[in-house]
């Protein structure tokens, strides 16, 4: 059983940084995806940016809508995820939630490609609001 414990969530104006933070305790596999998932009303859960960690390293993986906004890092002593949002948009306004999942191989999957099931430790989630 993993537990994961979000912070960092508040409200910016639009081209504004935030950094959320996902602490992990409990058991973890010694291959794991740990990623960030989104929800905003009305829409679907998905995939934001998402790390595979394993002994050798990790691999980053990014919505086309991030990419080059939001960087995804893990430190291995803290055990803990982190998103650094940068030039936020209102777009970007919505629930933001730390998941991990076993990983089976050498890639995450939970971005654009509807296995967001496949994760299944969730944390209580953060709101994130950008205003215009």
């Amino acid at each position: 059983q993993v537990q994961l414990v979000e912070s960092g969530g508040g409200s910016v104006q639009t081209g504004g940084s935030l950094r959320l933070s996902c602490a992990a305790s409990g058991y973890l596999e010694s291959r794991v995806c740990m990623g960030w998932f989104r929800q905003a009303p009305g829409k679907e859960r998905e995939g934001v940016a998402i790390i595979w960690i394993g002994g050798s390293g990790s691999s980053q993986y990014y919505a086309d809508s991030v990419k080059g906004r939001f960087t995804i890092s893990h430190d291995k002593v803290k055990n803990t995820v982190y998103l650094k949002m940068n030039s936020l948009r209102p777009e970007d306004t919505a629930m933001y939630y730390c998941a991990a999942a076993y990983a089976g191989g050498w890639y995450c999957p939970g971005i654009g490609d509807g296995r967001v099931y496949e994760y299944n430790n969730w944390g209580q989630g953060t709101q994130v609001t950008v205003s215009s």
